[in-house]
């Protein structure tokens, strides 16, 4: 009986120690875990700061674009204008090459009746 419970005993004792190692493994393992939930959570503020930077220049990059835009109306409607004057003036020439041919003829015509007479 007595060799019985010093059995029994060293068996506990062999359990018991069996469960602290389990335990401190437990243990470990949660500290592991706590650690890399840490450095998730802090990968994790870095991509939100970096997400919420990229918004701000987003937003940014979209007023620029209207405003290019409404300057790019303007140079259209100013370009369009100029065209448009520079097809007046190309018209305005034509009829004063006309004009001038015109009158070198006539000045042609008189010069020769001019000189005979």
């Amino acid at each position: 009986l007595h060799r019985q419970a010093e059995q029994t005993c060293r068996q506990l004792v062999r359990t018991q120690e069996e469960h602290e190692r389990l335990l401190q493994a437990a243990v470990e393992q949660a500290e592991g875990l706590e650690h890399n939930l840490r450095t998730a959570e802090a990968v994790l503020a870095e991509r939100a700061a970096q997400l919420k930077d990229t918004q701000a220049q987003l937003s940014r990059n979209k007023l620029l674009i209207k405003d290019l835009r409404e300057e790019n109306r303007g140079f259209a409607v100013a370009l369009q204008a100029a065209e448009l004057k520079q097809k007046s003036t190309e018209e305005k020439n034509q009829l004063l090459e006309e004009q001038a041919s015109a009158l070198k003829q006539l000045i042609g015509k008189i010069t020769p009746a001019s000189l005979s007479g």
